[in-house]
């Protein structure tokens, strides 16, 4: 399945949680949720992904945990806050290109209109 694709499922997953959540609960409850809701599609996912930070050739042991990864081609961001920083940005930029994947999506639950909390990222850009 091409990342297009999977993305679209997930804006789909996306719209039906918030609209029946709504904003305002905790990262950590849309995480579930959503990972719950992807299961239900087929789709492979996998929770707190570690993703290593090579350098120089070495596996250093300070790496991150990508909060969603599906199908191994789309990392997952999530975020429950008042306002997207652009360090927010910068950190899916970098998770995208250190994971080797193509796509990363940024998604703030805490908007009233959950279409402007989403943002696709390919190779790290806009």
């Amino acid at each position: 399945m091409h990342e297009n694709e999977i993305s679209y499922k997930i804006r789909g997953l996306v719209f039906k949680i918030h609209k029946k959540l709504g904003p305002g609960l905790m990262e950590s409850v849309y995480e579930e949720v959503l990972f719950v809701e992807l299961l239900k599609t087929g789709l492979e996912v996998k929770r707190q992904v570690p993703v290593p930070v090579i350098w120089d050739g070495v596996k250093l042991d300070h790496g991150f945990r990508a909060d969603l990864v599906v199908e191994n081609k789309v990392i997952i961001e999530l975020k429950s806050v008042e306002n997207i920083a652009k360090v927010h940005h910068k950190i899916l930029a970098t998770y995208v290109k250190l994971s080797g994947l193509k796509l990363g999506m940024l998604i703030n639950f805490f908007e009233d209109d959950i279409t402007a909390g989403i943002t696709r990222y390919i190779n790290g850009t806009l």
